[in-house]
């Protein structure tokens, strides 16, 4: 199983008041199997431009916190033609282009797209590419 990782999962290992157990749980697993997890490129842009609107050393955080997990083995996708059709897909069902690209990405890789964003989920539930982690993680998540 591969897990595409949004960006509102990062920004809670960054952010102390965002914080969340579950965040801590993707992180957690993707310094043991790196392989195993992925992102859209704008991932990363995502990420900075929060952290610097957000975290009071905004690039410190992303240079010592994302940068490595970015060179550690994560897969990253670049915007293609194939991801774009796939995407595009998701943005007539209602997502934003950015969360249609994670979307797009999960549903290219066989994969799930975690995420604290329930709108988008739920405006794709049934297309079972995403999970909500607020609550609970995925049943099938690996402890």
């Amino acid at each position: 199983m591969t897990w595409v990782v949004d960006a509102s999962v990062a920004i809670r290992w960054l952010v102390e008041e965002e914080r969340h157990p579950h965040a801590d749980k993707v992180l957690e697993r993707i310094l043991d199997q790196p392989e195993s997890f992925a992102v859209p490129e704008l991932f990363a842009f995502e990420v900075f431009s929060v952290l610097e609107r957000i975290h009071p050393s905004g690039l410190h955080a992303f240079r010592k916190a994302i940068i490595p997990l970015l060179q550690g083995g994560l897969m990253r996708q670049p915007m293609t033609e194939n991801l774009a059709v796939k995407a595009n897909r998701f943005v007539k069902l209602g997502l934003t282009g950015y969360d249609g690209c994670y979307a797009a990405l999960a549903k290219d890789l066989k994969g799930v797209w975690l995420t604290f964003d329930k709108k988008a989920h739920n405006v794709i539930r049934k297309e079972k590419v995403s999970f909500f982690i607020d609550k609970e993680m995925p049943a099938n998540w690996p402890d």
